[in-house]
């Protein structure tokens, strides 16, 4: 008499958050603090075959100087910002995770940059969208759609059919979290689905030499939303960022294999799509800053590309009794931190005021060079003294009040000068290329001696 030999299952419980693993339900997450993320997962153990598993055999180990490579040919995604963000184009069988917040532009950059590339064949395949509201949202866009497909399908395994018949050179799937493969045994969206899929999809694109484009959201904290693994699986991961209620999005790399995580692309959200900022420092700047207080130009740079920003501070009474700090698109505690210096170091009293900041344009900076750009404005709200618009600044302010040297001071020079600006405040003892500078560079130690220059008549 047989009998059936049954495959164990396993049930678990997996922060969606964070991907910590209990054997029971929570209602918090011990790692991440969140409420409510987690979710049942059953898992099925198949039972091994006798005699232990088999090894893939065929690997062997060369030496270095014994394995052939050559430089792959990367692919133009006719789009200068997003090329340069990637490091030069798209690798062939490349996997490329793109995050950002709902509503920010994720799928409209994919389907634009599709759009433009009508030479090549390419696959845009949606979970979220039917292909009547993708038809919709390509209309708005400029391109050439005559080579791009499009495919409303959850299901992984007829997504890979498709792209075998079809034989698409760049394949869109957005978004990875809406998709699901019919091997596990678990929701749409579950940890364990958005691991084998992207696996699944990974080895593909490797097996296949064709590059991948997979859409992630992001969870309220910012990060991507899902395991953490995700983003050790794919090469790049990229992160469009922005404000819904502002024009400009960036476009960062938190991780490329095949290029370097320290450029950025601009665009500007419009009508008709996303248009590429070539120069954005024009665009940051407002031209009517004449008589105006609580402004001040910093002179910054997001990742190699120098950006001149305006920084705003309004400093006011507090009418509540409790001063209040808000900060928009600057690091509330550098602020606080900042502040606390001006009022140890300067002398100026703010403990009875209220204290706005903002940076223009909706951008976010963390470039610490804008420290002394900050306390400019602030300076300038708080005794209602409009700063020179000819005269730009840039500098790292310590705890002790001085001004420390910052990065890449040369590229800051030449975008001041280039825009027209006739002086900048640099950390004194900075080595620069003072050859052919149209530009006056004034060097200054400490905060009290910029604080002198800028309010000097």
């Amino acid at each position: 008499m047989g009998f059936w030999k049954l495959a164990k299952t396993s049930t678990k419980y997996v922060c969606s958050n964070c991907g910590a693993q209990s054997p029971q339900m929570i209602g918090r997450c011990p790692v991440c603090g969140e409420w409510g993320t987690y979710d049942e997962e059953v898992s099925v153990a198949v039972p091994a075959k006798k005699g232990g598993a088999s090894l893939r055999r065929g690997a062997q180990a060369l030496r270095l100087r014994e394995i052939e490579a050559r430089e792959e040919m990367r692919l133009d995604m006719q789009s200068s910002e997003l090329n340069r963000v990637l490091g030069g184009g798209l690798v062939p069988g490349s996997l490329v995770l793109l995050g950002g917040e709902p509503g920010i532009g994720k799928s409209t950059l994919a389907l634009q940059v599709l759009m433009k590339m009508g030479h090549r064949k390419t696959l845009y395949a949606s979970g979220e969208e039917s292909a009547k509201q993708l038809k919709l949202r390509a209309e708005r866009l400029a391109g050439d759609a005559e080579n791009l497909y499009i495919l409303a399908e959850t299901s992984l395994e007829r997504i890979l059919d498709s792209v075998t018949e079809i034989q698409p050179e760049i394949i869109v799937v957005d978004s990875i979290q809406t998709i699901g493969t019919e091997s596990i045994e678990a929701s749409i969206g579950s940890l364990s689905q958005v691991k084998e899929c992207a696996a699944r999809i990974l080895q593909y694109a490797k097996e296949k030499n064709v590059p991948f484009i997979i859409v992630g959201h992001i969870n309220k904290e910012g990060s991507l939303a899902g395991p953490k693994v995700l983003e050790h699986i794919v090469d790049t991961v990229l992160q469009f960022e922005g404000d819904q209620h502002y024009v400009y999005r960036i476009l960062r790399a938190q991780k490329n294999r095949f290029g370097s995580t320290s450029e950025l692309g601009i665009f500007e959200m419009q009508q008709d799509g996303l248009r590429e900022v070539l120069n954005p420092s024009e665009l940051l700047l407002s031209g009517n800053r004449d008589g105006l207080s609580g402004v001040a130009i910093a002179a910054a740079v997001e990742g190699v590309r120098p950006l001149l920003i305006e920084v705003q501070a309004l400093v006011a009474s507090a009418a509540y009794g409790t001063p209040q700090r808000s900060s928009t698109g600057f690091d509330g505690r550098r602020l606080n931190m900042l502040l606390a210096v001006l009022e140890k170091k300067v002398g100026f009293k703010l403990l009875q005021k209220d204290v706005f900041f903002n940076i223009a344009g909706g951008l976010r900076i963390n470039d610490p060079a804008i420290d002394l750009p900050v306390l400019a404005a602030v300076l300038s709200s708080n005794m209602d003294i409009a700063l020179d618009e000819k005269i730009c600044m840039t500098g790292e302010v310590g705890l002790a009040g001085e001004i420390r040297p910052v990065n890449r001071i040369d590229q800051r020079i030449r975008e001041a000068e280039k825009l027209g600006f006739e002086r900048i405040i640099i950390p004194a003892g900075q080595k620069y290329n003072a050859h052919n500078l149209r530009i006056r560079v004034v060097e200054v130690s400490r905060v009290v001696d910029a604080f002198r220059i800028l309010i000097k008549k």
